[in-house]
């Protein structure tokens, strides 16, 4: 947080994010905004992504077995060399597979 010029305390969001690498297996991200994120590389096994945003995310080499992107967005996301084995409802109209 931090105080913006005329007093009010305001809580910056950041507009784009670098997850790549990280360790997300369990995790619970339903409807998360993730959109235009670099996740290259994230261990994703198991996880909840039910109606997330990962619109234009780089999920190239990430692993996403068993994951479940039940309305999730994957419009121009880019899942090259990902690991898609078991994953759960996934529309992958619009995703870059190559």
């Amino acid at each position: 947080m931090y105080w913006n010029p005329i007093g009010f305390e305001c809580i910056w969001y950041p507009t784009s994010f670098e997850l790549d690498g990280a360790n997300l297996t369990d995790a619970n991200l339903t409807g998360a905004r993730l959109f235009d994120a670099d996740l290259s590389g994230v261990e994703m096994s198991r996880a909840n992504l039910i109606g997330a945003d990962l619109s234009g995310a780089d999920l190239s080499r990430a692993s996403l077995s068993r994951a479940s992107l039940i309305g999730a967005d994957l419009t121009r996301a880019d899942l090259a060399y990902a690991d898609l084995n078991g994953v759960v409802g996934a529309d992958l109209t619009g995703a870059v597979l190559e």
